[in-house]
């Protein structure tokens, strides 16, 4: 384990976070707010931590996978442990354990909360609390990849461990300009989405904010009520369609910008992905009818809702806990699917799914007929026997983490529906669960455990198991397997 690379790596983290404190920062001088000295006491220790790890520069600057899970799943820590500070040091949020949690539950894009009024933060906490979802989204350690010098060599192994499904590549031969290109159309659209909200009457800092949130597919919004508080089709319209928008593999973009949109469109991932919604919006949208709901109306809930979950954002316009059993079956559903590889939405992703579907029926068939040779296919090209193995694997482990979890919230004597989807809200990275812990609930009575754990299940589905498994796992750490 090369030790002095791993923290001079995650000390360059630190001081990029440092930087990133200075927006809301900023925001609280421009205010008058009283949460100035808060930010700048979490920037100075940021700086220090941040320097004094980079102080002496490691002679061996080699990664490979094993660094670079440690130093992934360790930086996404230390960036929630520092990025907690303005809200304990504010006093808004005065319970450490809780600022942590809302913290994790910000940078892993999950939209989970411990607030019972959000509207009481001031606007510098409010812009923090929802560029953590921005930051988050694409991943810090893809943004330090693509501002930082001399990479290339040490970071295919961090951004493999960063990076939402079952393969990560370039999309041009150098890893820093893919970084740069994948940053690039992350900006680009977050600023499209600004303009169209802010086009449509939302006042600016709101469609900031709501802008950072949704394109990490994160669902932290500024008023209690979230999306509903605005009363405004157009801007549910606006939201819905960039949360699908944001849940898309970004490679696909890429092959637009470079004019192949015919390749991009033939996409398996992507058609299964919209078939998916299609499905799933019909299906809710009837299930409301019946109950004499508004056709109107019954799609128009039905289709945010649906975007909103199937992309772990977790924005709401409604209270879905109230639906037919039949439309929160289905969301229970598109909260364990998550949005397509690639993109900033969390869940085992849809690839998965439809390599995990044609691996069984694979299976059937070679059991059917033992002597027949078939292959798992994507996009009419055979996937590789070891990329079939470690999605059965991530899945496995996938259920295994979340049943364990869900055992351990269990302890706090709450009803079945309101741990169990509390478990699958943050594993997710989705927000809202059903129960208490609805589109009108938060998580603030857990227990401290419960809290813990669950910030551990909300790491973990943001990084994909593996980094947050290892760094706890006596194996990463032994000589005997450097």
């Amino acid at each position: 384990m090369n030790y002095r690379m791993i923290s001079y790596y995650i000390g360059r983290i630190l001081l990029v976070e440092a930087a990133l404190l200075v927006f809301p920062a900023v925001g609280a001088l421009l205010y008058n707010e009283n949460t100035l000295i808060s930010f700048a006491l979490t920037i100075a220790a940021l700086a220090v931590t941040g320097l004094i790890a980079i102080n002496k520069k490691p002679e061996k600057n080699n990664i490979y996978a094993k660094e670079g899970y440690v130093i992934v799943a360790l930086s996404w820590i230390l960036m929630s442990l520092f990025g907690a500070m303005p809200f304990f040091f504010s006093g808004y949020i005065p319970n450490f354990i809780d600022a942590f949690f809302e913290t994790v539950s910000g940078f892993t894009t999950t939209g989970s909360t411990i607030l019972r009024s959000i509207e009481d933060l001031p606007k510098s906490l409010l812009f923090w609390r929802s560029f953590t979802h921005w930051i988050g989204g694409m991943g810090i350690l893809v943004f330090v990849i693509a501002i930082m010098p001399k990479t290339e060599s040490n970071s295919m192994h961090v951004m493999r461990a960063e990076v939402p499904g079952p393969t990560v590549g370039k999309l041009v031969s150098k890893l820093r300009a893919t970084a740069r290109i994948l940053y690039g159309i992350y900006c680009v659209l977050t600023a499209i989405q600004i303009i169209m909200l802010f086009a449509g009457g939302m006042p600016l800092f709101d469609s900031i904010v709501t802008s950072f949130a949704t394109a990490g597919t994160g669902g932290f919004a500024i008023l209690n009520n979230s999306i509903e508080g605005y009363n405004s089709i157009y801007a549910e319209m606006v939201i819905a369609v960039f949360m699908l928008i944001f849940g898309i593999n970004f490679n696909l973009y890429y092959m637009i910008i470079i004019k192949q949109g015919k390749r991009a469109l033939k996409s398996e991932e992507l058609r299964w992905y919209i078939g998916i919604v299609a499905a799933a919006v019909i299906i809710i949208a009837l299930s409301l009818i019946s109950t004499k709901h508004g056709v109107a109306d019954s799609f128009r809930y039905s289709f945010f809702q649906v975007a909103s979950i199937i992309t772990t954002t977790g924005f709401s316009t409604t209270n879905f806990d109230t639906w037919p059993v039949i439309a929160k079956f289905v969301l229970v559903f598109l909260m364990v699917i998550g949005a397509c590889a690639g993109s900033t939405g969390g869940g085992i992703k849809v690839s998965r799914l439809m390599i995990l579907i044609k691996s069984g029926l694979r299976d059937i068939k070679k059991a059917i007929n033992p002597r027949s040779i078939e292959t798992v296919k994507v996009d009419k090209v055979s996937v590789e026997e070891p990329v079939v193995k470690s999605v059965s694997v991530f899945f496995a482990t996938y259920m295994i983490v979340t049943a364990v979890s869900i055992f351990i919230v269990a302890l706090d004597g709450r009803d079945i529906v309101t741990t169990a989807t509390s478990v699958f809200a943050c594993i997710g990275n989705i927000g809202p669960g059903l129960g208490a812990v609805g589109p009108y609930g938060n998580f603030a009575d857990f227990s401290i455990l419960s809290k813990l754990i669950l910030c551990f299940d909300m790491l973990a589905g943001r990084l994909e198991l593996i980094p947050m498994l290892m760094l706890f796992s006596p194996y990463a750490w032994s000589r005997k397997y450097s």
